[in-house]
């Protein structure tokens, strides 16, 4: 399997070790504890991260089969490009920038721990697919419209990416909801 791709799953196994060890420590009603009125609960976080997973993936699958129609070659080195490296860039895990979250993915209560868990681990599984059916095919020449604004195009090797970066971002947000203390930065392979 390609380096870069093997990186990257490496960072979707890391974020779920963090999910597991934090879910380890936690007691139940911690999840569901605000650290103030506008801030999301650990639970809050978990819920978000699996929203943007469900519509992440069927554009993954899709841009999976899209590379693997044979018409493009696969680059030596997967780059993302300058719209996906912006937003790469920018959600670093314990960066400042603030974004406001779409309705639809602002998470609603209701949903046990236990459940939001074991859908964090099945959307990872089908995320991880993703980037084994993505080996040796050209995922950087093919361009997906965000589910987050239909304004922004990038390649789906940036898409990628994007998803363990935003997931190690809200699991440092719902460690901080839990009083836990969480690494400042994760140690993202790309």
């Amino acid at each position: 399997m390609d380096r870069q791709l093997t990186a990257l799953i490496g960072d979707l196994h890391s974020a779920e070790q963090r999910l597991r060890a934090l879910g380890a420590t936690l007691p139940c009603d911690a999840w569901l504890r605000r650290p103030g009125t506008t801030r999301w609960s650990p639970a809050e976080c978990i819920a978000h991260l699996n929203l943007t997973s469900e519509a992440l993936l069927p554009l993954l699958r899709a841009g999976v089969a899209e590379a693997g129609d044979g018409v493009r070659r696969a680059s030596s080195r997967y780059r993302r490009d300058l719209v996906g490296w912006l937003i790469w860039r920018a959600i670093t895990p314990s960066g400042g920038f603030r974004t406001r979250t779409l309705p639809a993915f602002v998470p609603s209560g209701g949903r046990p721990p236990e459940a939001l868990l074991a859908d964090f681990e099945r959307l990872q599984s089908e995320v991880i697919a993703c980037v084994r059916a993505a080996d040796g095919l050209p995922i950087d020449q093919i361009k997906l419209v965000s589910p987050f604004d239909a304004r922004l195009r990038y390649n789906l090797f940036a898409a990628l990416t994007i998803v363990p970066r935003h997931q190690h971002r809200h699991l440092l947000q719902a460690e901080r909801a839990a009083g836990v203390v969480g690494p400042e930065e994760s140690a993202l392979a790309v």
